[in-house]
């Protein structure tokens, strides 16, 4: 099978994955391309991390367009889905391998799996877990291609987009209360911060038991 797997931004944290995926995926025509124009066509076109909504000239270039969006779609549509479901409390994340459609995040669902979370897992162990279940899952689909979908039921629910002030910590509260807040913040590009004494200051933590 020719397969395209699209990332359109360079800086996603799947990235660092990608070869990975490509390794379960040898036995095919593969490629990872950074562009929609790069598409070009073929089987499958697996869009992971994507921060744009494909449009119909792409989609129509492959036989399917799948997009893995941890969700329980048709809950928790649109940004940062997995930040929100931590915020939430949630200690199982589910993954959906999707139809990519015109309309956000609402094409049929293929397969669903979840992955547990123990409370105390930072950012980059969170998105290690959320790989795990998303390779297997476009692994599953490309094994098992074509595979029939169906169709999303039930009310639909939409996340926002995370802001700035969303990563505000606030530090009247206890550290068990914005815990997290710290666990989802991306240290690097959006961390955590409070304001003391008319200052911001910015807040990190590591897991000192991870090595």
């Amino acid at each position: 099978m020719k397969i395209d797997v699209l990332t359109d931004n360079k800086e996603s944290w799947i990235v660092e994955y990608i070869p990975e995926l490509l390794e379960g995926l040898k036995d095919h025509e593969v490629r990872h391309v950074f562009n929609s124009s790069d598409a070009e066509g073929g089987d499958v076109l697996c869009a992971l991390s994507c921060e744009k909504i494909l449009k119909r000239e792409v989609l129509d270039r492959y036989k399917s367009c799948v997009v893995a969006h941890p969700s329980p779609l048709p809950k928790g549509k649109g940004w940062s889905p997995v930040a929100w479901q931590v915020l939430e409390g949630n200690t199982e994340i589910p993954v959906s391998l999707i139809e990519a459609a015109d309309k956000v995040d609402s094409g049929d669902i293929y397969y669903q799996e979840y992955f547990p979370l123990d409370g105390t897992e930072l950012n980059a162990q969170i998105k290690a877990k959320q790989f795990e279940v998303t390779k297997r899952l476009v692994l599953k689909y490309i094994q098992n291609f074509p595979v029939q979908g169906h169709k999303q039921e039930g009310e639909e629910t939409f996340y926002r987009k995370f802001t700035r002030e969303d990563n505000r910590i606030d530090i009247q509260s206890s550290l068990e209360a914005e815990f997290n807040k710290l666990r989802v913040a991306d240290n690097d590009r959006y961390p955590c911060w409070f304001e003391y004494k008319g200052k911001k200051f910015k807040l990190l933590v590591e897991d000192l038991d991870e090595n």
